[in-house]
Formats: C-alpha cells, structure tokens, sequence
C-alpha cells in the first residue's frame, strides 16, 4: 500500500496543473473582447481523420493551437458546453496581438481553427455556428461509413466502454439512442454520452447530418475531403487543406497517422449488411455533393 507521502506527491502535480489550467482558463476569458473567433472548422466525421488532418495543421508556422494549450484540438462548444457562453469560446483562441505577430514573424496569414467531429452529427450545432460565424471555413471528411462504424465500435472499445460485440453494439443502438437527439432539441444546454458514444450506424448517414450545414453556408465555404485520399496521400490532402485556407504551402517531414486501431477484420456477413444498408445513402450523398466516393458499396 502506498505510504502518505507516495499519495501527496502522486496528488500535488495534478493539483497544481488544474489551478494553472483554471487560472489560463480565467485569463482567456478576461481578455476574450480581444480573441478573434475561428477562421475554420474541422466539423467531422468522427474516426474519419480529424485527429490526423489537425496535427498536421498545428504543424503549420501560421496554425496556432488552441489556448490554453493542452493536448486539445476543440473546445466542443457548439456541442457539450454551449452554457458556457461566447466569452468561454473565446478564450481558447489567440488574441488579435498574437495572431499579429505570428503573421509578422513568419509572413503571412495566420488562420486559426478546431477540430470537432461531434459538431457535423449534433442537430443545434449548424444554426449556431452559422449564427456566430457565418463566413467560416468547414472541413469535413468523410470516410467509407461501414469502415468509419466499426473503427467508432473499436475505439469505444479500446477506452473500455463498450461491452458488446460489434454485431450486437449495431442491434443495441436504436434503444441506447432512443430520443437523445430530440432531448438535445429540446434541451439546449443538454449533453447525450450516449448520442455520441453509440451511434455507430446512425453517423454514416452523412447527408442527413450535412442538410444543416449545407443550407446555411455556401458551398465554396466547405471542403470535402475523403478519408480514403488521407488515407492514401497524406501530403496532397494537407496541401489542398492549405490551399483551401489561403496558407502557403508547407512541407511537413512525415504524415504520422494519428488514433490507428488496429484489429481483426470485421466479419464478413456484418460488413455485407452495413454495406447494403448504406447503398442508398451513399449514392445520395454522392449526387448531391458531386462527389465519386470509391467505397464498399460500389460495385467491383
């Protein structure tokens, strides 16, 4: 067992990092008048890439992180903290004097941002960011929906809270899920674990979740990228990525994938029935988009 004295010193660093965080927290929002909001969004989709696409972002000299800088990449407020206000928004991001100097120091223009996957799948989240930034820039990949399912299964897995299999994690969600996105509706300052932790089926159908989006920004706001391109070629995705933002071009020494979870192959008849299920709303969602999306569903 450990002694008094093991405990304190396993306490005090945690103690003194919340204060220091608390304090940061504080200071951000006294000073929020002077924090710009964001120049773009990462908006999803969850196990698509953001995590991936954003660190390599970061790397970019005129991407800062967000403030205060913990091993963060969102501040989740159009989804889990929307109480907290515009002023706690705020303050994650730099101030006009620092995003100044970063532009001065390196030559050109700073563009600051979060990644937020939940943001693209929660019903409030289009109408409020169209409200508060309406001439944002939205990044969206958007991944195979059968591979994307059962790499969300994997990771709920892998953090220990998913009990069940993939099959019956599929069949458990309508009633896991029951009225959570209406209760978010209704609810505004609400939060679902359970909306976004098992809606493994119900995230793949992209276009019902991007209607919101689509409605409310112009097209030439949002840039659609393919997981699968990523996944491919890191390094032209990440220079479209910087083109589409207005940053000059930046060459990173590797494309380090990020959250890779490696695994069995999901089972053949599962991986048939997701990919029938998803045919129709895949082939919407090309059509409207315009995309050629080379998935499972298409055929060989």
């Amino acid at each position: 067992m450990a002694s008094i004295r093991d405990r304190v010193k396993q306490l005090v660093p945690t103690q003194v990092t919340t204060r220091v965080k608390e304090s940061l927290v504080d200071y951000g929002v006294r000073t929020s008048d002077r924090r710009p909001l964001p120049d773009f969004l990462i908006i999803g989709t969850k196990r698509g890439g953001t995590t991936s696409l954003w660190n390599y972002l970061i790397q970019h000299p005129l991407v800062p992180r967000l403030f205060p800088a913990w091993n963060t990449k969102s501040a989740h407020y159009f989804e889990e903290h929307w109480a907290r206000g515009e002023s706690w928004y705020r303050s994650h991001f730099p101030t006009e004097r620092q995003r100044d100097a970063l532009a001065k120091r390196h030559g050109g223009p700073v563009r600051v941002g979060e990644a937020a996957p939940l943001y693209m799948f929660h019903p409030l989240a289009a109408q409020r960011v169209a409200a508060l930034m309406p001439t944002v820039k939205l990044i969206v990949l958007l991944r195979d929906p059968v591979e994307r399912a059962y790499s969300h299964w994997k990771e709920r897995r892998t953090h220990g809270i998913e009990p069940l299999d993939f099959p019956d994690a599929l069949a458990a969600e309508p009633a896991r899920t029951a009225g959570e996105r209406e209760r978010l509706i209704a609810e505004p300052e609400s939060f679902s674990e359970a909306y976004d932790w098992y809606t493994y089926r119900a995230r793949g159908r992209y276009l019902e979740h991007l209607e919101p989006w689509l409605e409310r920004f112009d097209r030439q706001q949002i840039l659609f990228l393919p997981s699968e391109d990523l996944y491919r070629d890191s390094r032209a995705t990440y220079r479209r990525t910087l083109d589409f933002l207005g940053l000059p071009a930046y060459d990173l020494p590797n494309f380090k994938v990020y959250n890779d979870r490696r695994s069995s192959p999901l089972e053949p008849a599962v991986r048939a029935e997701l990919t029938d299920y998803y045919r129709p709303y895949n082939d919407a969602l090309r059509q409207r988009l315009g995309l050629d999306l080379d998935w499972s569903d298409r055929p060989a």
